[in-house]
């Protein structure tokens, strides 16, 4: 069945809305890029920038799509941070609601001549988030990159959550750029740096459970495709350096990245693909 879409704006930026009985959805075919998703009963899981830059600039909040390399990753200084697929209109190739109601939705992103790769997004919107990223080759060469889904979920106050899945497990600690080993869950109120993170976890199980008492709920974060994790909030400092977010914002959404990164990196021959991906539910806080 095909699925109803209509434009919107939301803070400014051009969007496509779908409703259905599972839930409510936004998107920009700018970045290919995930805004809104609201299952029913819940609140709003991802967080948008009330002032993020519009197009054709990056959009910040939602899910965007750092692609063919996350962050500046063996590129030169003066490289576009995270790739240009955040920077790129993308083409909407299905919209449908399968059997059960859930809104299916396909987009991709033209072949690049620098980039001699396909990239897909397949999205499942319903009382679950399904999100995959596919990157098939089809060059002559063999091909490495790195990616992420860089997700900002919508929290309570950033101050008071914590994230478990991750005890045990070694990070690079991009603000003094060592490695570290992680105690118990992530929060900031972390002694090392409390108050903002900025952090690869590798290698990375790719479950976890992000506990936020102020909103009185769970997520619950599965990945795929990737032996990474980042974990980003700038910190009240840090937000204040930027400007498409407000100072009083960085409490208002936690980063939880599936990655290719650091170590992590993608290496296709020619025909082959690689799926990034993840999987958000949510669930009441005990």
């Amino acid at each position: 069945m095909s699925l109803n879409l209509t434009e919107d704006l939301l803070h400014g930026v051009p969007v496509l809305r779908l409703e259905t009985a599972h839930c409510s959805a936004a998107f920009s075919l700018h970045g290919g890029q995930l805004l809104s998703w609201v299952p029913a009963g819940t609140s709003e899981v991802l967080w948008l920038s009330p002032i993020t830059t519009r197009p054709p600039g990056a959009i910040r909040g939602g899910v965007p799509v750092c692609w063919p390399y996350f962050a500046r990753q063996g590129q030169p200084d003066d490289a576009v941070q995270h790739g240009f697929a955040r920077n790129t209109p993308w083409e909407l190739e299905a919209a449908v609601l399968d059997a059960e109601g859930v809104a299916e939705l396909q987009l991709s992103l033209p072949i690049s001549e620098a980039v001699p790769m396909r990239l897909r997004q397949r999205w499942r919107l319903g009382s679950e988030l399904s999100q995959e990223l596919t990157s098939t080759h089809a060059g002559a060469e063999t091909l490495r990159f790195t990616a992420a889904l860089h997700t900002y979920f919508r929290v309570g106050d950033a101050t008071r959550v914590r994230l478990d899945g991750l005890d045990g497990v070694q990070y690079d600690n991009k603000y003094d750029g060592r490695s570290y080993r992680q105690q118990g869950a992530w929060s900031l109120s972390d002694p090392r740096d409390p108050g903002r993170s900025d952090r690869i976890y590798h290698p990375a199980g790719g479950d976890y459970r992000l506990h936020d008492p102020a909103l009185g709920r769970q997520l619950a974060i599965t990945t795929g495709g990737s032996a990474s994790v980042v974990v980003w909030n700038p910190g009240e400092e840090g937000a204040r350096a930027m400007k498409d977010v407000a100072d009083a914002d960085w409490t208002s959404f936690v980063c939880i990245e599936a990655a290719n990164a650091m170590p992590d990196v993608v290496t296709l021959q020619p025909g082959q693909s690689h799926t990034l991906s993840q999987r958000v539910r949510v669930l009441l806080e005990t």
